[in-house]
């Protein structure tokens, strides 16, 4: 069963991140999927489908990598990069044209074949100084 829950992630990965289709979500996640981690304007999969087509907006060339995949009993965790041109508009951010690199882990239960609860842990700061709308660590805020 572990070798079946890592691929319902990493289709999620591939279909909702790199290729921007959130429709295959329907398939992957329960409809009232429980998200930690990631701020959602409409509770389950409706509102993770809207930030990750936020995202893809904001970042339309963006690409995840997976790095690490392991799981047990009901559970996986995915270590991921992810690389992108901030090309749209992102929670209020113009675009700036800058390329980001952030990483971030994720741990997903999965019930009945679908993810029915997401976690989501990754370097928001660190997108925020790269695209210069926060300071780097030692440089002038003016």
């Amino acid at each position: 069963m572990s070798e079946h829950n890592k691929d319902i992630v990493r289709r999620f990965l591939e279909e909702a991140w790199n290729k921007g289709n959130v429709g295959a979500m329907d398939e992957l996640f329960i409809r009232d999927v429980v998200v930690h981690g990631f701020p959602l304007q409409t509770p389950g999969l409706e509102g993770f489908k809207e930030g990750a087509r936020m995202y893809k907006v904001a970042f339309p060339d963006g690409h995840a990598v997976i790095e690490d995949v392991l799981a047990e009993g009901d559970k996986v965790v995915t270590r991921w990069t992810y690389t992108g041109t901030h090309k749209g508009e992102m929670m209020g951010i113009p675009p700036t044209g800058k390329r980001v690199t952030f990483t971030g882990i994720i741990i997903d239960r999965i019930a009945g074949g679908k993810i029915a609860e997401h976690w989501v842990e990754f370097d928001m700061l660190g997108v925020l100084q790269q695209l210069g709308v926060v300071p780097q660590p030692g440089q002038s805020g003016r």
